[in-house]
């Protein structure tokens, strides 16, 4: 009896299940993948909730600072005046800044003009070049601005009087490395008033 029973407990073993196997069939712990539900973290998702997840993912949560972004490109700077045409600079920025300037010093009379005309040094005939030419008391006060090189970057040279031609010319602006609109109005009118030409003077 007890080799029956022995017997009959062998034939109802199953070969192989005794080791675990590989199988298709979804588990508690591991549901398929291939179902697609919203209760089922393993589901494959459709394309279009791929790329929700995907954008879900990139922003930033609540608290978070957002994602860096990328330097604009910067804006070019607009060429200083400076750097325009000999001409343009001169009769566009240059004689109308420094007629404020002069009579912002308290000249009420000044005539101003930028002409190419030949160089009024007494005795002595050295041809044209580009001159600023400024006068007030009727003429009678008379300063030269020149630019041989018609550059505002190159040689320099002012001219002052009273009544008469001037008798010599002196270096303008020499020193400078990179003259500005601002320097050539400037050092003008200080160079004006250290000849008591304006003010009270």
């Amino acid at each position: 009896m007890a080799e029956e029973n022995n017997q009959n407990q062998t034939e109802d073993k199953v070969p192989g299940t005794d080791s675990p196997e590989a199988t298709n069939i979804p588990t508690a712990n591991a549901p398929d993948p291939e179902a697609v539900s919203g209760d089922n973290p393993n589901a494959a998702k459709p394309p279009a909730a791929q790329k929700a997840a995907a954008a879900k993912k990139e922003a930033p949560a609540d608290g978070e600072a957002p994602a860096e972004k990328k330097p604009a490109a910067k804006k070019e700077k607009a060429p200083a005046v400076e750097d325009k045409p000999f001409l343009e600079f001169m009769e566009q920025d240059y004689v109308p800044a420094l007629q404020k300037a002069i009579a912002t010093e308290g000249v009420r009379d000044l005539s101003l003009k930028f002409a190419k005309q030949p160089i009024p040094l007494k005795g002595v005939q050295l041809g044209e070049c580009w001159q600023v030419t400024g006068s007030w008391q009727n003429g009678y006060r008379q300063f030269n601005l020149y630019f041989p090189e018609e550059n505002i970057q190159g040689k320099k040279a002012f001219s002052c009087n009273e009544g008469k031609a001037p008798s010599t010319l002196e270096s303008f602006l020499i020193d400078e490395r990179k003259v500005t609109l601002d320097m050539l109005v400037s050092r003008l009118v200080y160079r004006l008033n250290g000849q008591k030409w304006l003010g009270r003077n």
